[in-house]
């Protein structure tokens, strides 16, 4: 019983990393219906970067959890005001080619600065610190703290969207883009401003990543798979349910490597199967959508 316990806990811990990873997904089709192709190397790219800060000034920890997102709010909002709304409103085509395109760019321009090598951040010694909860039970403090950075960076954007101006003009956007226009809103500043926040997300779960385990350039695909999981499980519109699909994930994932070292993918995909084949529309309910 102690050892499925410590599964189910393990399972949580990995599925707040993945609660990071697909945060920012979600806000960016939420608010603008798309899917970012290059969200996983993004991610990539975030780690990256907190990696090279640290090698060439010595940032640590806290500054990097600062500095990063604050470059990738600026890089996002760049990226969507002025190349992704060129492509918004001529079909689904055009915005999967572009990011794509930027996916392909972005790995080939890793490989290019740190080659293939898999790469770290030195936590300082914070990777192998755990607190013991008993009966050989013990959560680490890394993984514990990228669930609490999960659960409040959910907090804030499930804020940000019912109870601000902004979540409203998100919300009025994604519901009726022509009713919002008709009132005043500039969509083209408002989706660079989803964007913006998305890619700060993407940027806390680059520098989470970058803690908990190693990365390679080319781990973008597998990381935009997780994310989109996530997000398919836990329902489209809720920031919430993204949580659970990536809690649901991270526990399937968990259950799998207990029962087969070599199982532990494979088990979540199947549980994502499992979970559509169930409720096709996700675990959460039409009425938490985005309008």
């Amino acid at each position: 019983m102690i050892v499925w316990l410590d599964v189910l806990i393990q399972g949580l811990l990995l599925g707040g990393l993945y609660a990071l990873y697909a945060a920012g997904l979600a806000l960016m089709f939420g608010v603008m219906r798309l899917v970012n192709i290059a969200h996983g190397d993004a991610v990539v790219a975030a780690a990256f970067v907190a990696i090279a800060l640290q090698t060439a000034v010595g940032v640590g920890t806290s500054a990097a959890l600062v500095i990063v997102p604050i470059v990738f709010f600026a890089l996002g909002y760049a990226l969507q005001r002025w190349l992704l709304n060129l492509t918004l409103g001529r079909g689904i085509l055009p915005p999967l080619l572009v990011t794509f395109g930027l996916s392909v760019v972005a790995q080939n321009l890793l490989l290019e600065i740190f080659s293939a090598d898999s790469w770290s951040f030195n936590a300082a010694g914070l990777e192998t610190l755990s607190l013991a909860l008993g009966g050989g039970v013990a959560v680490g403090v890394l993984p514990l703290g990228i669930l609490i950075a999960a659960i409040l960076t959910t907090v804030a954007l499930e804020h940000v969207l019912r109870r601000t101006r902004l979540g409203m003009a998100f919300r009025a956007a994604s519901d009726d883009l022509e009713a919002a226009q008709l009132v005043g809103l500039d969509h083209r500043r408002l989706y660079a401003l989803a964007t913006a926040i998305a890619f700060a997300v993407i940027a806390i779960a680059g520098v989470s990543l970058a803690h908990r385990t190693t990365v390679a350039p080319t781990d973008g695909p597998n990381l935009l798979l997780y994310a989109f999981e996530s997000v398919i499980i836990g329902g489209l519109g809720s920031f919430w349910g993204t949580f659970a699909g990536a809690a649901t994930l991270g526990i399937a994932q968990a259950i799998g490597l207990r029962l087969d070292p070599g199982w532990g993918p494979l088990a979540g995909h199947l549980a994502f199967f499992a979970i559509l084949l169930w409720r096709p529309t996700g675990l959460y309910e039409r009425t938490h959508e985005w309008a």
